[in-house]
């Protein structure tokens, strides 16, 4: 604390309402919404509405996502002299100096002992893969980000921890086919975003843009290997829509495979946007920020519904 108050003296310029709000954007509570992962097992499974596990769910939800801005600010202290070379990863609190570093350093440790308190009621069933998420991201800030097709892997791993740490839980284990579906699916998102990234240098830097280990004449392989996987998810889905699981929870089949004709709609959108140049945000949270992104994931949840 005495860190902070140092910092806040010498900065006078800053007043303290535009430092909490420089350390709340670098916490990302934005990105929240991909924790939302954890609930998956429960619904999955329809017992969303017991509210004991739904209760628990919460109390992983947030454990995740403490630990999760615990990585982001981790790593934006990281990245920050290379954020301020990046046309919008400069606009970030830490690169862009609205909050001091020493400051971010001061609320890292805050950070983890509130992701510890959080997670503690959990038990160690849910702790290890949180852990295991936490080992990874530093790992991935620290070198995995560097490294060509790795770096993505490694995210899409993250979110199939989300949804494994759910699981552990409430005491559901995902089925092979769910880990196996969240893999194809956000190696096909990260993908998108290495992309993405790409495709904006390319309009600052011509031919010899890059981002990090990925060159410009990469995208054609990127979008194959991309779209390769988007499509694989689509069809692990289908292959669980044939299976016993399904008859046997939901009363009208049928409209599941609405929602896998809509997930391929939607999966072919966010690649025709990002060769498009329109994503210039994670490609989560360019998902709810676009209309059609948006109304797709309504269609494929009421399908989802209409189908119990």
């Amino acid at each position: 604390m005495s860190n902070i108050s140092s910092e806040l003296r010498a900065a006078p310029r800053r007043d303290s309402g535009s430092l909490l709000g420089a350390a709340l954007e670098s916490l990302r509570p934005y990105q929240w919404l991909k924790n939302a992962l954890v609930f998956v097992p429960l619904a999955a499974a329809h017992r969303l509405g017991e509210p004991q596990l739904l209760a628990r769910a919460a109390e992983t939800f947030i454990a995740f996502s403490l630990c999760a801005s615990t990585v982001y600010l981790l790593n934006d202290l990281h990245d920050a002299s290379a954020d301020r070379m990046h046309p919008h990863k400069r606009e970030r609190p830490i690169a862009s100096g609205r909050l001091p570093r020493r400051v971010a350093r001061a609320l890292v440790p805050v950070l983890l002992a509130s992701t510890l308190m959080a997670a503690w009621p959990l038990g160690p069933k849910a702790d290890v893969p949180l852990a295991a998420y936490f080992a990874l991201m530093i790992a991935y800030t620290l070198r995995l980000k560097a490294m060509v097709l790795l770096d993505a892997l490694v995210l899409a791993g993250g979110y199939a921890l989300r949804v494994l740490t759910g699981g552990l839980a409430v005491a559901i284990l995902p089925s092979a086919r769910l880990l196996a579906f969240c893999i194809f699916l956000f190696f096909s998102l990260a993908l998108i975003k290495r992309y993405a990234e790409l495709a904006l240098l390319r309009l600052r830097d011509g031919s010899a843009a890059h981002a990090r280990a990925y060159l410009l004449e990469d995208q054609e392989f990127i979008v194959a290997l991309g779209t390769s996987c988007g499509a694989l998810s689509v069809l692990v889905l289908a292959l669980y829509m044939s299976s016993e699981t399904v008859a046997r929870l939901y009363a009208r089949a049928g409209f599941i495979w609405l929602t896998c004709v809509l997930l391929l709609y939607w999966i072919s959108h966010m690649w025709l946007m990002a060769h498009r140049g329109c994503m210039t945000d994670d490609p989560l949270v360019f998902a709810v920020k676009n209309r059609v992104s948006a109304v797709l994931i309504v269609l494929m949840g009421a399908t989802a519904w209409l189908a119990v």
